[in-house]
């Protein structure tokens, strides 16, 4: 067992490393497990985490397929954790993988480790329900709710008496989110010292707040799991850095599934103000329809102001969708407005500003009221009302000044309806963000995943001028994360590919913009789909072409006698998945998120068809100010980012086919750019070393 060390120490558990060694080594404490197989690159990985730990560095590795990477990270971080009485922050990408951590992995070794440790779950605050929050609603509800909120209010009452775990994903059917909302833990609202176990709240009777247990949990464990979303949510959203951490004092991070940092850290990182979460937030103090609302509780005659800030909110957003369908129909001439979903905006002042004035006006109405009310409850919820509308005032005066720098500013369509209007703002380079608040903090950051590595050798066309011979494989990810300086670790695979995986390329297939092409992508998709009888994902990079072929491909698979699914035809993505999964010899159709994060081991899976080498297209304001900040600097945006970030996505398409030693099949390149352009030889470099056949 290791012995602790003085918690003001900065350093880790000696011996930490000979310790994982012997752990994982082919006599180790897991070879007492009957499902165990000594794999070296595991070993490897674990050491390369341990020794990140006890010396305080930060480290990119990236391990293959099969290696059992969650262990390797999970049995070093625990044991540092416990020891160095530090807090293990473990952040995913897919739920499956934090169920996998969470429901498997973790209660396995706290049976079979030599140390005592607590883990828990990570939640967003407002997934919680509030005990005081519902107390007070109930007590009010007649002035907030209509006849069915006080139904669904009731429901969630009704619930509350019954759950153990307070959130949201303990209901069968979940509750409305206007009611929801009213009701769930919120920041400046739900403390420990307003509901939590020593709180006046329950010291009176009441029941100790959902949140608050979850928090207390949290505090108390050495292992926390969350997701990349919750986790540059919190990043994001933080007013300062906790001392010697991330976010938490004393704590390290590991991000399982790191190819997908970047791209969540863009998208959380900024600001983002949606006409919903206006209305939303106005309505909160008074709804003229219904007549509810806080201002109706107070009995209060400041409904007027409210009403003017609604109507100009829905005149600010319906401007600001007529800019972006001039911007849309200029940008391409004959396209329709309605079908723009991303809409880039160059300029200051999209359009005139009648929005943030109003706002103004009615906080400063609330801040006059909060002065003369007497409840102390009541006064609270019109302060976060409040702080809610500022942060949503401001955003909104960013967004039309611009007046972030090195930023990028879009409007986006939301919702299943697309009506909900969102106004963005991210940094083009996240990288400077994450250099400083995660690898420039006093505490270890780890990232890992199978595919992180790009060689791109310097002899290609369109070289950038003055690169090196050959990058390091793992630099490429690393500069994109700002982790330059980080150790840099391949732990290679333990599949034998040369046995287990063929590659076919189409070396004849036409160009896409060819009469012939979708009737030659067609035929090769029959030719080998009849190869393996089904069991294959097929991947698509264009949506509407995916469909298009689906349709015109659904008598050969009647003929086949071979179910074919299709992403986007009703059909959820989960359950398609596990109707694949369940029929062995079926086929689907997959685009963008069916290249990643998807595992099915077995024979179900034994042909990946790849239709097109997935380049990005750069319709995506936040790609496109990538390209253009690149060519601006003399650098090539292909080469630098193009490229790269399509082998990526290359590797991981490919990636879904061996997912276990006992795993064989094909994958298919119908793309012949992967022969005949000299960039292609880099796709090629970058899949594990097997026979590859041009047909």
């Amino acid at each position: 067992m290791i012995s602790l060390v003085d918690p003001q120490s900065s350093g880790g558990p000696p011996g930490l490393v000979s310790q994982i060694e012997e752990i994982f080594s082919p006599k180790g404490l897991l070879s007492k497990s009957r499902n165990f197989e000594y794999r070296p690159q595991q070993q490897q990985m674990a050491v390369a985490v341990a020794r990140a730990l006890e010396s305080g560095d930060n480290l990119i590795v990236e391990a293959g397929t099969g290696v059992g990477k969650s262990l390797a990270y999970l049995i070093p971080s625990i044991l540092f954790a416990v020891a160095a009485r530090k807090k293990a922050i473990i952040s995913t990408h897919t739920i499956n993988l934090q169920e996998q951590l969470f429901q498997k992995d973790l209660p396995m070794l706290a049976q079979i480790l030599p140390v005592k440790f607590h883990f828990t779950m990570l939640k967003g605050r407002h997934n919680y329900l509030c005990t005081r929050r519902l107390s007070k609603v109930r007590q009010q509800g007649e002035h907030l709710f209509t006849s069915p909120d006080m139904q669904e209010l009731q429901r969630i009452d009704e619930w509350s008496q019954k759950t153990d775990d307070g959130s949201l994903s303990d209901f069968e059917i979940e509750p409305a989110p206007n009611v929801w909302q009213q009701v769930c833990s919120e920041r400046g609202l739900c403390s420990a010292r307003q509901c939590g176990h020593g709180s006046d709240f329950v010291k009176n009777g009441g029941r100790p707040c959902f949140y608050q247990r979850a928090r207390s949990e949290m505090l108390a464990a050495d292992v926390l799991v969350l997701n990349h979303t919750l986790f540059f949510t919190l990043l994001g959203g933080a007013e300062e850095e906790p001392k010697g951490g991330v976010l938490l004092k004393n704590d390290f991070v590991i991000f399982d599934e790191a190819h997908t940092v970047e791209r969540v850290a863009s998208a959380h990182i900024g600001i983002g103000a949606t006409h919903a979460q206006v209305r939303y937030g106005l309505q909160r103090l008074w709804h003229p329809k219904t007549r509810k609302g806080l201002l109706t509780v107070l009995h209060s005659a400041k409904g007027k102001l409210v009403e003017d800030a609604l109507e100009e909110a829905e005149k600010f957003f319906t401007a600001v969708e007529q800019a972006c369908d001039k911007i849309a129909q200029a940008r391409e001439s004959g396209r329709s407005a309605r079908t723009w979903a991303e809409v880039r905006v160059r300029h200051c002042d999209l359009v005139k500003d009648n929005l943030t004035l109003a706002i103004q006006r009615v906080r400063e109405e609330v801040s006059a009221l909060i002065k003369t009310v007497n409840d102390k409850d009541t006064a609270q919820e019109l302060a976060e009302c409040n702080r809610r509308l500022e942060e949503l005032r401001a955003e909104i005066a960013v967004f039309l000044s611009q007046g972030a720098p090195g930023h990028v500013y879009w409007v986006e369509r939301t919702g299943k309806t697309q009506r909900n209007l969102a106004l963005h703002a991210a940094p083009i380079n996240v990288a400077d963000f994450l250099r400083e608040r995660l690898f420039g903090t006093e505490t270890s950051v780890i990232m890992t995943s199978a595919t992180l590595a790009v060689a791109i050798a310097a002899d290609q066309p369109k070289a950038p001028r003055n690169s090196p011979a050959k990058a390091p494989p793992l630099q490429y990810f690393a500069r994109q994360v700002g982790g330059e300086e980080a150790n840099l670790v391949q732990a290679g695979s333990p599949f034998d590919y040369e046995r287990q995986m063929k590659i076919f390329v189409a070396g004849k297939m036409p160009d896409p913009r060819e009469p012939g092409y979708q009737s030659s992508l067609v035929h090769w998709i029959e030719h080998f789909v009849r190869m393996t009888h089904g069991k294959a994902f097929v991947l698509f990079t264009n949506f509407k072409l995916m469909l298009e072929v689906g349709q015109e491909m659904e008598l050969f698979f009647h003929q086949l006698g071979v179910e074919c699914f299709v992403q986007g035809t009703g059909t959820p993505r989960s359950l398609m998945l596990e109707k694949f999964k369940t029929d062995i010899n079926s086929v689907l159709f997959g685009a963008d998120s069916f290249w990643q994060g998807v595992d099915v081991p077995g024979e179900s899976l034994s042909n990946v068809i790849i239709t097109r080498l997935p380049f990005a297209v750069p319709d995506h304001p936040l790609i496109e100010a990538r390209i253009e900040a690149i060519e601006a600097r003399g650098g090539n945006s292909f080469m630098e980012f193009s490229l790269p970030e399509a082998i990526l996505k290359f590797r991981q398409g490919i990636g879904r086919l061996i997912r276990a030693k006992t795993d064989t099949g094909i994958v298919v390149i119908l793309d012949n750019r992967i022969v005949t352009k000299k960039y292609g030889q880099a796709f090629l470099a970058s899949v594990p070393k097997c026979p590859v056949e041009v047909v």
